[in-house]
């Protein structure tokens, strides 16, 4: 039986594609973001009822969940100060700031307090107590380009090539540093991964600076950027807001194997002084991220140390150094070399997994094959012990508790049947004593409130049960649950929970690990055309194990309800498991996530769905996944039949240095070639579809260009959109885009036309900001 997709079936679509714009709206009680008060000792976060926010205020210690305030009457009163109508369901406002029984907002173009009427802000309980609202002097929160010093007196900011720093109580600035000048400037990480045309689009002229105070609000740690000798290269606006000619930009932009790379020299400055200390160290090599954003670089708890984490190009040592802010003297504290890449965490963008304590270091290490700690002593850099083992995996260090002597972590692998779930964790600082605090079979995502507090914040579920969120105290016991997630809306638009699965690799020996969506509608006897979501690593996980994986809501739950089978895969290569596992793709950059695996699995899948049509096979892949979506259409043309490849990276002797160095190798030309579509672009056979944004400044539109020159040389059929201004995301046309893939993909998979529809455009808010690049 034919497939095909109904206006019904893109309607729903669209409702899944903003889920990601419109957190709650199909989905509620999902995410709980705390906002920290008291220390942390406390905190609230608003959670989605469907069609607005309600306010919840929880108290750890007391174990007391509650409304921050009376929905009703607050909304009552507000709208008989405003004399505008207030739906208590859907109020006007989305963050709140409490001062004693005063809830404060901003509504209507206004600041507002309102209280219990007849309070006086003595702390006393409300009641049943009717509000009264009134206008009040808004005191702003602060620039959010600027960064608050720990004791909220002072604030540093970019202006220019240099850092300011701004006085919060009378406003009073000054500079602290004044020779910053272009390329060579304070407070920024390289300019390949500024995003600048994204910055454009929401109206901002930079990043916060890459700046970290001292705990006693003295000093910043920063460093001076220099990339005057890194390769330039160019992007041209076809057509500016303005409406005028086109317009050049310019952006340093290294490639693999260029000689000169971003540099970071560490610097402490003095914001009473004005004082610059600089590290009496070479810079440091920075060809991706900032190694203050990245938490490469820390203060120590007292202030009396900065350290920091450093790598030579090849990136076969890591080293901790440590730097004496007030003298500028740098030591290393201990290193460690290997054969291929020494990682402080397997995943590129979490931070490293060390702890320097008051006489030991914690120090993540993969040497026995898997991620675990180990113990060193601070002063003389020797090995005092491991601390964790075994056949799994240290994700996240949670706290360490000195004086009990124990390190609480998260830790994946101990869940047999998905090595991806994970576990909350306590160990002795001697290796001994271990066990789960969490243990289960669920998958625990935890959030931490301020140092010192007795609690955390536990979201547990899997890829197909809805998360429950509780707060537990470290022994694990539950002092207050805080929501469960309701899918009832979601599942209204025809979704059903994706299959988790397992399979052998292409070696018939690896178990590897991926997801599946049936289609909306599902019909065990009809046959589906199967999209392949591809992305192949290895610096991240194409499929996450926990609820509504970030990052897949975006498009595979979409592609199933148009009526396809979606399939997403870990595949060899990725991050999550052994070393081994994931130093399959070191040096075989263009086989990272194992498209030989994707295609393994979907034969072994097949075999007892029969209800997957391989003949009618399609990838679907962003950036790294874009390059792997037409990647497989070049190695495999036997099993995929179409692609869609969304801003793919085609050719890594252009792109990023960083990336490419990382996981191909460094000095190595012909394995960079070989991680290039471009000079296999002969072997297209199927549909490929190739989308890529004019002003795409992470992966430059070259790539897709330089594979389209290639295909048509070659006398090659595909399609290729170019999307005026837009950036890596499409963030200001993800509907647009969305839909042309989705029309694509449906008629040369399904072989039917498209339906007429068009989704509505998906404006830029905050919540959209908020979860594409949380």
């Amino acid at each position: 039986m034919t497939t095909m997709s109904t206006t019904e079936d893109y309607q729903a679509a669209e409702q899944l594609l903003r889920r990601p714009a419109r957190p709650g709206e199909l989905v509620t009680g999902d995410k709980v973001r705390p906002q920290w008060i008291d220390g942390g000792a406390r905190f609230w976060y608003a959670v989605s009822n469907g069609v607005g926010r309600r306010f919840v205020l929880v108290d750890p210690a007391a174990g007391t969940r509650e409304p921050a305030f009376d929905h009703a009457r607050l909304a009552a009163a507000l709208a008989a100060a405003s004399g505008q109508q207030v739906d208590p369901e859907a109020l006007p406002f989305m963050a709140v700031e409490l001062a004693g029984n005063a809830v404060e907002f901003a509504a209507f173009g206004e600041y507002w307090r309102c209280r219990p009427a007849g309070d006086t802000d003595t702390g006393a309980s409300t009641g049943t107590r009717n509000y009264t609202c009134e206008r009040a002097e808004f005191t702003p929160p602060g620039n959010p380009l600027d960064v608050p010093s720990p004791d909220g007196k002072v604030a540093v900011s970019q202006r220019g090539h240099d850092l300011w720093a701004r006085s919060l109580s009378d406003g009073r600035e000054w500079a602290l540093t004044t020779d910053g000048e272009p390329d060579h400037r304070y407070g920024s990480g390289p300019d390949s991964t500024g995003n600048a045309t994204l910055l454009r689009k929401i109206g901002l002229p930079h990043l916060p600076p890459a700046v970290a105070w001292s705990p006693d609000s003295t000093k910043v740690l920063a460093h001076r950027t220099d990339e005057r000798d890194v390769r330039r290269t160019h992007l041209v606006e076809a057509r500016p807001a303005d409406g005028g000619a086109p317009v050049p930009h310019t952006q340093r932009y290294a490639y693999p194997g260029d000689e000169n790379v971003p540099l970071a020299e560490l610097v402490v400055l003095d914001v009473a002084t004005g004082t610059m200390v600089r590290a009496q160290a070479e810079p440091l090599l920075m060809p991706q991220l900032s190694p203050i954003a990245t938490k490469w670089a820390w203060w120590a708890p007292d202030g009396s140390a900065v350290y920091y984490l450093g790598r030579p190009r090849d990136q076969r040592t890591l080293t901790l150094h440590r730097l004496d802010p007030a003298t500028g003297e740098v030591t290393t504290v201990l290193s460690e070399t290997g054969a291929t890449r020494v990682e402080p965490n397997q995943w590129a963008y979490e931070p490293p997994i060390v702890r320097v304590l008051a006489d030991e270091v914690l120090w993540y290490s993969q040497r026995d094959g898997w991620g675990h700690l180990y113990r060193y002593d601070l002063r003389t850099g020797a090995l005092l012990g491991q601390v964790t083992s075994g056949q799994w995996a240290v994700r996240q260090i949670l706290r360490v508790d000195e004086a009990e002597r124990a390190v609480y972590f998260t830790a994946s692998g101990l869940v047999e049947e998905d090595p991806y779930r994970r576990t909350v964790c306590r160990v002795g600082l001697d290796g001994t004593g271990f066990t789960r605090v969490t243990d289960d079979a669920l998958d625990h995502a935890v959030t931490l409130p301020g140092a010192g507090q007795q609690y955390f914040i536990d979201s547990a579920s899997t890829v197909d049960t809805p998360p429950v969120s509780r707060v537990r105290d470290w022994a694990g016991r539950v002092l207050v649950e805080l929501e469960r997630a309701d899918i009832s809306r979601l599942a209204a638009t025809g979704w059903t929970p994706p299959e988790r699965f397992r399979v052998k690799a292409a070696d018939g020996v690896t178990d590897v690990y991926g997801v599946l969506y049936r289609p909306r509608g599902f019909d065990p006897a009809e046959r589906y055309p199967v999209v392949d979501h591809v992305y192949p690593g290895p610096q991240v996980n194409r499929v996450a194990p926990c609820f509504d994986p970030g990052g897949m809501g975006l498009d595979a739950e979409p592609l199933a309800a148009l009526g396809f089978v979606v399939v997403a895969l870990d595949g060899r290569g990725t991050p999550g498991r052994s070393k081994s596992f994931h130093d399959a793709s070191y040096g075989r950059l263009a086989d990272a996530g194992g498209l030989a695996d994707h295609v393994a699995a979907l034969r072994q899948l097949a075999e007892t769905r029969p209800w997957m049509d391989l003949d009618r096979v399609g990838a679907f892949g962003h950036s790294g996944g874009g390059f792997a979506a037409a990647r497989a259409m070049l190695d495999f043309p036997e099993v995929y039949k179409a692609a869609v490849a969304l801003s793919g990276s085609h050719d890594a002797r252009c792109f990023n240095l960083g990336f490419v160095e990382a996981y191909d190798g460094a000095d190595s030309p012909e394995t960079w070639a070989r991680t290039s579509n471009i000079d296999l672009a002969h072997r297209l056979t199927g549909k490929l579809l190739l989308v890529h944004g004019e002003m795409d400044d992470q992966v430059h539109p070259d790539h897709t260009l330089r594979l389209a020159d290639r295909l048509i040389a070659a006398d090659k059929d595909f399609e290729l959109l170019i999307v005026p201004g837009a950036e890596h995301t499409f963030i200001d046309c993800v509907a647009y885009v969305r839909k042309r893939c989705w029309d694509f993909l449906v008629r040369e998979l399904m072989g039917t036309p498209p339906p007429a529809y068009r989704p509505a455009a998906i404006g830029i808010g905050p919540e959209l900001l908020g979860e594409l690049f949380a």
